[in-house]
């Protein structure tokens, strides 16, 4: 069974002209899964910059974990700016996703920012023939999403951390929180790493995102150190169940995932 490498390349508004840049460094730092989209807008110039690598002999396509998402480039908006949804069943969709597998155009499926229950219906399903491989969700420690990474890793489902580093909402950073700054000096590491470090060490897989030289080089070095229990506990207790990205504009969709605690 494919396995995801632990640490990948976000690459969510990663500018076309610097993200192809940004994979080739990633590819010789040791990054080897890149996680993208449709909607990125951004995918033909991640995928030159792994053909340049492929090419120089640095790596092989089978060496590399990709994950896309499929999307419609124009999602049809009612009049006051919402999702206008679709009828289908996230079910009928899955057996589509599996026919890829069969078909050999993908070697894994999985899924995003499911909830448990949604999660538990798919996995429920008759005649699945293929589980999710992991259930991307956010993830970092003002939402540390234990409940649900718990019930993913007891049914085998992988979890992996969008904005493992947070971000500013609210005017709240998490880079800049005392308690990530303390443990940072702690192991003279950069709260980044911190934020990543722990992810880590909960079996979570993290995708940070960065075009930066500098930090796609320090959010790889992160597996030469390990946190202690207290600092694991200190950070856990950080959780303020503070979503950032809350999807506002799907919030009448049949599916919307938020509506229940985990």
């Amino acid at each position: 069974m494919e396995r995801i490498p632990p640490l990948g390349l976000g690459t969510w508004q990663a500018a076309p002209g610097q993200v192809t840049e940004a994979v080739k460094l990633a590819i010789d730092a040791g990054y080897r899964h890149f996680d993208c989209a449709y909607l990125y807008h951004n995918e033909s110039e991640i995928g030159d910059g792994i053909q340049c690598k492929i090419k120089e002999g640095v790596v092989r396509r089978e060496d590399l974990f990709i994950v896309s998402k499929p999307g419609d480039e124009d999602m049809s908006l009612d009049r006051s700016g919402m999702v206008i949804p679709s009828d289908t069943d996230f079910l009928d969709t899955w057996e589509a996703m599996e026919d890829l597998v069969v078909a050999g155009l993908v070697k894994a499926i999985g899924v995003s920012n499911f909830n448990h229950k949604q999660l538990e219906r798919l996995l429920n399903k008759p005649n699945l023939r293929f589980k999710p491989m992991t259930n991307q969700i956010e993830c970092h420690p003002y939402l540390t999403q234990k409940d649900l990474i718990r019930f993913c890793q007891s049914r085998d489902v992988s979890v992996t951390a969008y904005r493992p580093l947070g971000g500013s909402s609210e005017g709240v950073g998490l880079l800049d929180n005392p308690v990530i700054q303390r443990v940072a000096r702690k192991y003279s590491k950069s709260p980044a790493q911190i934020l990543l470090r722990f992810q880590i060490q909960r079996n979570v897989i993290v995708i940070p995102k960065s075009v930066t030289p500098k930090r796609i080089l320090e959010n790889i070095q992160v597996f030469d150190f390990e946190l202690s229990e207290q600092d694991m506990n200190d950070i856990l207790g950080l959780d303020r169940n503070l979503r950032m990205c809350r999807l506002p504009i799907a919030e009448n969709h049949k599916d919307y995932p938020f509506n229940i605690d985990y």
